[in-house]
């Protein structure tokens, strides 16, 4: 503890101490930026002179141009300064931006090891057989509840045409018996026995058969 403590607290002087010297570099380079605008006024002013002079006086023509190769010279060396002070910026910089990226995953490295330090790997595997296990079951119960009762009974359809011909026929058996049972009705008044014609046993016969034909379909 007290030396991750230590490391945050360096840390944040480190970063103290590149805030600052970025800071202080761009402030040089506000400085020779103002200088470079002074020393290309200065060459501009310089070259007026010696084209002014350059026919009527050349001698402070030849002063002014010497001047301006002074300021140039000037003007090239501070140039230089100018690059080193922008490169040791963008170095900081990125060296900060790397620091912090590296504080970052230390962080989240950090958070794993918490996250996994109180995990087994073992527990983890007992977990996920019980969990499979346990759903195994719920499917075995959905499957159960779905399928319809006496879904799973098997059924000799042979003996289902059999007994359902053996229905058909005592069905038809009874309707016959039923038919030669029928009464005769004669209207009122004394009774007695009317003969049946040929036409009549010949309409029954048909009407029989018609029966016996509406039971075989």
């Amino acid at each position: 503890m007290a030396s991750w403590m230590s490391y945050i607290t360096g840390r944040r002087d480190t970063k103290a101490s590149a805030r600052d010297a970025i800071v202080t570099l761009r402030q040089q380079l506000g400085m020779l930026e103002k200088k470079e605008e002074y020393l290309q006024k200065k060459i501009d002013d310089e070259v007026r002179k010696a084209k002014a002079n350059a026919v009527s006086n050349k001698s402070l023509a030849t002063q002014a141009l010497r001047r301006k190769k002074a300021a140039e010279n000037q003007l090239d060396q501070l140039a230089g300064q100018r690059l080193q002070l922008e490169m040791q910026v963008n170095t900081i910089e990125s060296a900060n931006l790397n620091a912090e990226t590296m504080l970052a995953m230390k962080k989240g490295s950090d958070a794993l090891k918490a996250i996994h330090g109180n995990i087994n790997l073992n527990k983890v595997d007992e977990t996920m057989e019980a969990i499979n296990a346990q759903r195994e079951i719920a499917n075995e119960i959905s499957e159960a509840i779905s399928n319809p009762v006496g879904a799973g009974i098997d059924i000799d359809e042979d003996e289902l045409k059999q007994e359902l011909a053996d229905l058909e026929s005592e069905e038809l058996n009874d309707r016959l018996m039923g038919a030669d049972r029928a009464p005769i009705h004669s209207p009122a008044g004394p009774s007695r026995v009317v003969p049946e014609t040929r036409e009549e046993i010949d309409e029954e016969e048909a009407q029989l058969k018609e029966l016996q034909a509406a039971l075989a379909m």
